[in-house]
């Protein structure tokens, strides 16, 4: 997977930020995890990337970062669910940053390396149950035709409820337009994200 030399648009340190930028993580996040994302202190995990290049638009990143909350927090559908397609997007779209991101949460919705490689493969790998065959499929439709297709849709209908069904097409929606945003702006891996990108498989180029 390549990457360029340097961002686009470069995270601005959390020192740096504005009142508004603090704001708009306060509104999305506990106090703690504020506290943690915005320390300075020797040793603290650093700012992710992704939320220090938002911050760039405190108005829009902030409404954003509560609305994907919902899908990560209290999501209608099962996470392991979200997960799958949510690396189907990342591969797809070749967002290098997203899809690295993905696999360090993959095993904590018990997706194994093995599946991570067939979602690669797509809606036709042989490991998918039905259900999750078509959740991919619902992915690509959605990439490519901006609408899942009817007998799909009504396959998915027949397990998932109607709050099911929306956030489904929301979580590809969200997750495209996060690759569009990741891969335009130059984004680069956060230093926990390099050894994950250094051993995943399977890789793909930009």
């Amino acid at each position: 997977m390549s990457e360029a030399a340097a961002p686009r648009l470069a995270p601005i340190p959390p020192g740096e930020w504005t009142e508004d930028a603090r704001a708009a993580l306060a509104n999305a996040y506990p106090d703690d995890v504020v506290a943690r994302l915005l320390s300075t202190e020797p040793g603290s995990q650093p700012m992710p990337n992704a939320l220090a290049t938002m911050m760039h638009h405190p108005a829009l990143a902030g409404p954003f970062l509560v609305y994907n909350n919902v899908l990560l927090q209290r999501p209608a559908l099962a996470p392991r669910q979200r997960e799958l397609m949510v690396l189907r997007v990342a591969w797809r779209t070749r967002s290098r940053y997203e899809w690295v991101q993905h696999l360090r949460l993959a095993p904590r919705v018990a997706i194994t390396s093995d599946e991570i490689a067939a979602v690669a493969e797509g809606p036709g790998a042989l490991s998918w149950s039905p259900l999750e065959a078509d959740l991919l499929a619902a992915t690509d439709q959605l990439i490519d035709g901006y609408r899942v297709e009817d007998d799909t849709w009504k396959r998915l209908a027949a397990h998932l409820d109607e709050r099911q069904l929306v956030e489904l097409v929301f979580t590809v929606g969200t997750y495209t337009a996060l690759a569009m945003a990741f891969k335009s702006f130059g984004l680069q891996l956060d230093p926990d994200l390099q050894e994950i990108a250094t051993t995943s498989r399977p890789e793909f180029e930009e």
